[in-house]
């Protein structure tokens, strides 16, 4: 409890402390936002205003997490290792992305197929080592079944052999890994939307991940009276000490983000936070909750989807006068602000109805 209460403190004190400096840093270094021609207009006056903010946020996290083990005398989980891996993984693939965007002196950075296929390659290494080095309880991180609030016995690879096993595996790692992180991706596009919306869908895994901690199958302390209800997880309450890090380092870095934002965090936080949440859903188990607790990433998702496809069918009429959503409703007028603030609350609803629903399937057995 100690590790989560000081990994949150100091990654928050991190950010919220040092963006600042990060910003003149990034100012001396010509990091300036490129803003795209057929965007709405009132993003205009953005040029310039320094990006890849995400590298703050990961500094946050790790700051925050290791130095509160230091300070408590815990060794960090490799669970929790894992998540802040996969998330400096992709922040590098984002990092490239948004450099090439600065040296280019252009809005686009790198090609689509480029940036998956860095996405893929993180998230295929990731994949082999979340089913690798089981502990003494014989628990890997990740879990060969597919599982929606537990497991899901019947849903697994482990039918397809043990190479076939890891391939199916990955590759569903691969989807769940490359759609999250595109998607919260398209949903940094206004001041402050991802980072709010991140700090919401992260708090609902601090929740699920503790209450996992406090009903784990393996605790001594578990009351023999709920004992079927138990949970398999493997260090649950390290997983809710990295999510509270990440949550409270995003807190700290919102500060400054929100509008009129004076960073952005770039691709480089939003592929990397992304990670973050499809490592949170695969380890809690609850990968087929993901979509409702970050819902609001895949409405924004589907937006985009929609548009492009209905485009592509009536050649060139459209559903939305800009994808993602929130571009329709700057376009018709509305505050940055008030969209922003409306998507957050979006964002908060569904991400701690997932929450409620997890809840309940433990009340339910």
């Amino acid at each position: 409890m100690r590790v989560l209460l000081l990994s949150g403190a100091l990654s928050l004190l991190f950010t919220l402390v040092l963006t600042p400096v990060f910003v003149r840093g990034f100012q001396r270094l010509g990091w300036g936002q490129f803003i795209r021609q057929d965007g709405p207009q009132t993003h205009f006056v953005k040029r310039g205003t320094p990006t890849m903010g995400g590298i703050i946020i990961l500094l946050g996290i790790v700051f925050g997490y290791f130095v509160a083990h230091l300070i408590a005398g815990d060794v960090p989980s490799y669970s929790s290792v894992l998540v802040i891996a996969i998330m400096l993984g992709l922040g590098a693939v984002g990092f490239l992305d948004d450099f090439s965007k600065i040296r280019q002196q252009q809005s686009l950075g790198l090609s689509p197929r480029a940036k998956v296929v860095g996405q893929i390659i993180v998230a295929t290494a990731f994949s082999a080592l979340a089913i690798s080095f089981p502990d003494q309880n014989g628990e890997t991180p990740a879990s060969l079944a597919v599982s929606f609030i537990r497991d899901i016995d019947w849903l697994t690879f482990a039918a397809f052999g043990t190479i076939g096993s890891y391939i199916a595996f990955a590759i569903w790692t691969s989807l769940i890994v490359v759609s999250t992180s595109n998607a919260v991706n398209l949903t940094d596009g206004l001041d402050g939307l991802a980072a709010g919306s991140s700090i919401l869908v992260f708090g609902a895994y601090v929740l699920i991940s503790f209450w996992q901690f406090n009903q784990s199958c393996f605790s001594a302390s578990l009351d023999s009276e709920v004992a079927y209800k138990c949970y398999e997880v493997r260090d649950p309450l390290d997983l809710a000490a990295v999510a509270t890090a990440i949550l409270a380092s995003l807190i700290g870095f919102l500060w400054w983000n929100t509008s009129p934002a004076k960073v952005f965090m770039g691709d480089t936080g939003s592929l990397a936070l992304g990670g973050g949440v499809a490592a949170m859903a695969i380890f809690t188990r609850t990968e087929l909750l993901l979509p409702l607790i970050a819902g609001l990433f895949l409405i924004l998702t589907a937006s985009v989807v929609l548009q492009r496809t209905y485009f592509k069918l009536t050649k060139g009429r459209r559903i939305f006068y800009s994808s993602p959503l929130h571009h329709h409703y700057e376009i018709k007028g509305w505050a940055e602000v008030t969209i922003v603030v409306r998507f957050w609350l979006i964002a908060g609803f569904l991400a701690f109805a997932g929450a409620g629903i997890f809840y309940l399937e433990w009340l339910g057995r």
